[in-house]
């Protein structure tokens, strides 16, 4: 867009040179001789045109309502001819400490667009992926009613924060503070967000709880004398709660463990699937993580090799402590794509692993899950993921390993098609888009005119940032939203109506129950073979 890019004049030009506006000049060494002279009548004529078409080239050329498309924000766009071309740099907005306002510890002099006109020049944007779609089915509950005050207000019982939007500012009235740095670099989105898509976050006013379980349960909901049901954001849902889901933390970095934001770990995943090809990988099922958070985590132990069983799965516990220790350097997300398989396990509720894991070219060996976040909805078994019965992990992974090596061809596909949907359908700017598009129709719902509480206060990224030290500054800098976006955000696909969400869930349904019937006539086989 115009507001992001200044344009540096290259060519012959420079300091010196005479000025079009110096009229004496042009008068009397140019004109004058010509008018004096009917013989260079027509050299005459032929300036003169040449005058008026550079001058209409010019003005197309410096016409502020037109701004020059370039392939990439971060590309170099120059015009021809060569002399005198124009290079189209993109302008940064890099963190400004300094000159903050005290009162707010927000820059006092901050140039960064408010707003960004349409292109009337640019492409269509695309269709947003089809996950998209539970956008609509997360807000179905208010759909008819709206959203009051007071049933916003009903959602604080165990929100850690309220956000409040208004004319593209973001303000905070904290309850409670969050685990670690969720509730940080939950914030830290949102204002990445408003950078990104200036003037197009509408205002709003929003409780976010940032502990795993949801906690709106339907059940209390139903009836026609029930209440509505509150409004709550969070990072997963269940089927049996109405909690808006809302993307992760960690996708700005999760600082207390060394996991970068998810733009710069996506590229490092990229690289270390290159490391090993998949034909050459260990060809066992691969999990490291914290198993005393939940007790099917300590049942998936017990499926560890030992002397007696080998149930083709190689399992580590993750000790955080030392790691943290010793630097993180037994942690790299990156380096643990050498395996054939990876299982992803939930923990306490959902787990933020599970993009990490599907990044890595392996076969994603998903143990039955009871929650959902954003994204995941859009994943289907034996496409993007081979399923494991959460009452039989070891049989099932032992089965599925077998599986996948005697047919590794389609093996191999099931990895690349789930490293394929992250890369693709879960890139940073997919996440920002499903954010904006969430919080315009959230927005739509609301009944009121949203408004500063008392003991709210400001954000902005120095006031998040500037005084941060370590890590948590680091990751910051690395997810900072530097200059708004050159495109329009993706198109929202329309909601399901009743026969396509039917057949969406049927389909899951079906792949699922393949491979139970596969499962079932391997062990059956292996049995009367014995």
């Amino acid at each position: 867009m115009r507001e992001n890019f200044q344009v540096q004049q290259q060519g012959n030009g420079g300091g010196g040179g005479l000025s079009l506006s110096d009229n004496n000049y042009f008068t009397d060494n140019i004109w004058k001789p010509f008018l004096k002279s009917p013989k260079k009548t027509p050299i005459l004529f032929f300036i003169i045109f040449a005058l008026l078409v550079g001058a209409f080239v010019t003005t197309r050329l410096l016409d502020p309502t037109r701004t020059i498309s370039s392939s990439s924000i971060l590309s170099t766009t120059t015009i021809k001819p060569t002399q005198n071309a124009q290079t189209l740099i993109p302008i940064d907005y890099p963190l400004n400490c300094s000159q903050l306002d005290p009162a707010t510890n927000c820059s006092r002099d901050s140039h960064y667009p408010k707003s960004v006109p349409e292109d009337p020049d640019q492409p269509s944007p695309p269709t947003c992926p089809e996950y998209f779609r539970w956008i609509h089915e997360d807000l179905r509950p208010w759909a008819r009613t709206g959203i009051t005050r007071e049933l916003l207000e009903n959602a604080r019982r165990t929100a850690n924060f309220k956000l409040v939007i208004l004319d593209g500012k973001a303000y905070v009235e904290t309850y409670e503070k969050g685990f670690q740095t969720r509730d940080v670099f939950t914030l830290w989105g949102f204002l990445q967000l408003l950078r990104k898509y200036p003037g197009k976050v509408p205002d709003l006013e929003l409780m976010f709880d940032c502990v795993d379980w949801p906690v709106v349960r339907s059940s209390d909901y139903v009836g026609p004398d029930a209440p509505g049901p509150p409004p709550l954001f969070r990072y997963c849902g269940d089927d049996n709660t109405l909690d808006i889901v809302f993307p992760d933390w960690s996708f700005w970095g999760w600082a207390e463990i060394n996991i970068q934001p998810w733009e710069h770990l996506l590229e490092d995943l990229k690289e270390g699937n290159k490391k090993t090809k998949w034909i050459e990988r260990e060809p066992y099922a691969y999990w490291k993580g914290n198993p005393v958070v939940a007790a099917t985590r300590e049942d998936l132990m017990k499926c560890n090799v030992s002397e007696e069983q080998d149930w083709n799965a190689r399992l580590y516990q993750q000790d955080w402590g030392k790691e943290v220790e010793q630097g993180f350097k037994e942690s790299n997300l990156a380096d643990q794509c050498v395996h054939r398989y990876k299982i992803y396990i939930e923990g306490s509720a959902w787990s933020v692993s599970q993009k990490y894991i599907l990044a890595c070219d392996s076969v994603t060996l998903l143990v039955t899950p009871h929650y959902y976040d954003f994204f995941t909805r859009g994943l289907m078994p034996i496409q993007h993921y081979w399923p494991i019965k959460e009452d039989d992990k070891c049989r099932s992974i032992k089965y599925a390993v077998d599986w996948g090596n005697s047919h590794q061809q389609k093996a191999q596909g099931i990895g690349k098609a789930a490293s394929k949907y992250v890369r693709e359908d879960v890139k940073m700017d997919y996440v920002y888009d499903y954010m904006l598009h969430l919080l315009t129709a959230y927005s739509k719902l609301l009944k009121f005119k949203p408004s500063i509480p008392e003991q709210a206060i400001e954000l902005c990224v120095e006031s998040m940032a500037c005084p941060r030290e370590g890590i948590e500054r680091s990751f910051m800098m690395d997810s900072l939203v530097k200059y708004p976006a050159e495109t329009s955000p993706c198109t929202m696909p329309p909601p399901y109506d009743p026969s396509s969400l039917y057949g969406t869930i049927r389909k899951r349904e079906r792949a699922m129950s393949k491979v139970d019937t596969w499962e079932q006539k391997y062990w059956s086989s292996q049995s009367q073979g014995s």
